[in-house]
């Protein structure tokens, strides 16, 4: 069996699946009509299957080593604004990260798998998983029984900082780890013609964002890396009234757990201590969202060596502030987080992740489904 071949072969199969699901969108945890696509074709191809919620699991072959390779398949809630022949049907939902690709090229894998069974020599499980947009998918898989069993794990995603058809690889370190905060500052309103009456919250949360940007320029070692972002603040109504609160929230990123500790901390002091200067109150929630993604070196060379008997171009991919819930089963099993190039200037594949006109390079969507095959095809050989 040649994975590129077969791949070939179905790639008007594997574009058309992807197309009717960018054009059906649904957001985490709704991916009803998807899941049920994807089962359909699963049970009539010979898989044993497991249901968790709207995942799917799905297992086939025999052998001592199992190799699980996972998919994405929920939305976002973002209105697309591409003017194409599978633009999105649903107002205000839309394919924007590239999951309707994940979710099509491990489908053509699963066909080709399937037919080529008798040439495993190892089980291989595939993971079709809802709600990767701030869903924690991943967790409710793992608890659903995903990685029971399972020697290794591999994922894809479609990467709009490389080139069409170039796959992606990196050891170590390559997504962030992330989380969010929430903060109110709760001052005292009133006239916005008599200030020294109130505890006005808007310069105080002004202060608060300016000093958040401390956290990294003035607290991190510059050897090591992290990102602080408040992203959204809400306060007031009108001209001449000084509010009673203002509210904040945002993001942080890191590839090191002691650092992600280290910016919580500081992001408490701050926010509660800026207030407290100011003779105001703080409330404020600082969460974890998701853990650093981490490939294994030994992964991700063997994710090398596939591609390079198979003839697959690949490069080293950049590391990303980005985040992924495909840490998760990283943080269980060895594997690596592989990626495939879908940028292309000449068709207008400019638009990064989460624009309204993203969308991606269909002609190379064939090469992420051979590189899977291929991956289940020589996982067993691996010593």
């Amino acid at each position: 069996m040649n994975p590129i071949l077969e791949a070939k072969k179905i790639e008007e199969l594997i574009v058309s699946w992807r197309r009717d699901f960018h054009m059906h969108p649904e957001l985490k945890y709704e991916e009803e009509r998807t899941s049920r696509i994807v089962e359909e074709h699963l049970l009539k191809w010979g898989y044993s299957i497991k249901r968790v919620g709207t995942g799917i699991i799905a297992d086939i072959g025999e052998g001592e080593k199992t190799i699980a390779l996972r998919a994405d398949m929920d939305a976002l809630p973002v209105q697309e604004e591409n003017d194409i022949p599978y633009k999105s049907r649903i107002p205000g939902k839309m394919h924007a990260c590239g999951h309707d690709a994940h979710t099509a090229m491990l489908l053509g894998a699963a066909k080709i798998i399937a037919e080529h069974e008798g040439e495993l020599e190892g089980r291989v499980r595939l993971i079709f998983q809802p709600a990767e947009e701030g869903g924690n998918g991943a967790v409710k898989m793992i608890e659903g029984g995903a990685l029971e069993g399972v020697d290794a794990i591999f994922g894809f995603h479609v990467w709009h900082e490389l080139p069409s058809g170039i796959i992606g690889i990196r050891e170590g370190p390559f997504l962030a780890g992330a989380g969010f905060f929430e903060a109110k500052v709760l001052g005292k309103g009133g006239h916005g013609a008599s200030p020294h009456e109130t505890v006005d919250p808007i310069p105080i949360a002004a202060e608060t964002v300016l000093a958040l940007q401390t956290v990294v320029s003035r607290n991190i070692n510059p050897i090591e890396t992290g990102v602080v972002s408040v992203t959204a603040i809400h306060g007031g109504t009108t001209f001449n009234v000084i509010p009673e609160e203002v509210e904040m929230e945002g993001t942080f990123r890191y590839y090191q757990p002691e650092i992600g500790e280290l910016i919580k901390r500081r992001m408490a002091e701050i926010i509660e201590g800026i207030a407290k200067t100011h003779g105001a109150e703080a409330e404020f929630n600082i969460n974890d969202l998701v853990p650093p993604t981490i490939n294994d070196p030994k992964m991700a060379d063997f994710a090398r060596s596939v591609a390079e008997k198979y003839g697959l171009k690949h490069g080293d991919v950049a590391m990303s502030m980005g985040a992924e819930d495909f840490a998760y089963y990283l943080q269980r099993v060895p594997g690596a987080f592989l990626t495939l190039g879908i940028y292309n200037e000449e068709k207008g594949i400019i638009y990064p992740h989460h624009h309204p006109k993203f969308d991606v390079d269909e002609e190379v969507l064939y090469l992420g489904t051979a590189m899977e095959v291929a991956l289940a095809a020589e996982f067993s050989r691996l010593t």
